[in-house]
């Protein structure tokens, strides 16, 4: 199922490209322009992360997060601000958000940062298990630890991706249509088309160093879909 992500913003550039990266990110975005609303949300939708501007209308950022850290002190905040100051990253800090980034910021800095996050609360929801490693030629997958290998040197991925590839490497030498594998890693729920796979299957290549002419491992199977080959 994707990760939800709610997102509090009152400038609309922002909040549209927030909505539109993250969500070609496969991640399931609500949003709010205002504090009040943002805070509701958090309570009703039960998202895996906030991302909350500290200058709102309504009900400023920082009273949000002392709201939502009354009633669950897990969930990660990632606080945005224009100002980029000293003390409204220590006050929103000190209230118990989990990271701050000033505004203009950059699109990677802040996937890199959720997917920081997110992998956080995964690791503390999971506790300790026995991991779970998968070997495909030069590829190592730890799938409780959510690391990726490849012939030893360390993936860096986004949460999307790793999950597309973890699907495939336990799930290989079977076609899959796009509409399946949207279905498997993104979940119902996420709108998305197939030109969304088409992008993250070129990505992961990219990450494997497969040959999209000649591809050892992620196989396009014309007018059906992906195979991965083992």
């Amino acid at each position: 199922m994707a990760e939800r992500i709610l997102v509090i913003e009152d400038d609309p550039s922002i909040l549209r490209g927030l909505q539109l990266n993250l969500g070609m990110e496969g991640y399931t975005v609500r949003s709010a322009t205002d504090g009040e609303t943002g805070l509701q949300l958090a309570r009703t939708e039960q998202p895996d992360l906030v991302v909350v501007d500290v200058m709102l209308p309504r009900m400023g950022g920082l009273e949000v997060i002392r709201e939502i850290r009354k009633e669950d002190p897990e969930l990660p905040i990632l606080i945005l601000s224009a100002k980029n100051q000293e003390t409204d990253k220590v006050a929103g800090l000190q209230l118990g958000a989990d990271d701050y980034l000033g505004k203009p910021f950059g699109l990677k800095e802040l996937l890199a940062r959720i997917d920081a996050l997110l992998r956080r609360r995964r690791a503390r929801g999971e506790g300790v298990q026995p991991k779970a490693i998968r070997r495909v030629g030069g590829i190592e997958l730890d799938l409780d630890a959510r690391r990726a290998l490849v012939d030893g040197r360390a993936l860096e991925l986004t949460s999307r991706e790793f999950d597309l590839l973890a699907f495939f490497v336990t799930h290989p030498d079977r076609v899959y249509s796009r509409e399946q594998l949207m279905e498997a890693v993104w979940g119902s729920r996420y709108f998305g088309t197939a030109r969304t796979v088409d992008n993250f299957v070129a990505r992961l290549r990219a990450h494997i160093g497969d040959d999209a002419e000649q591809p050892r491992h992620l196989e396009t199977v014309r007018g059906i879909g992906y195979r991965f080959n083992v």
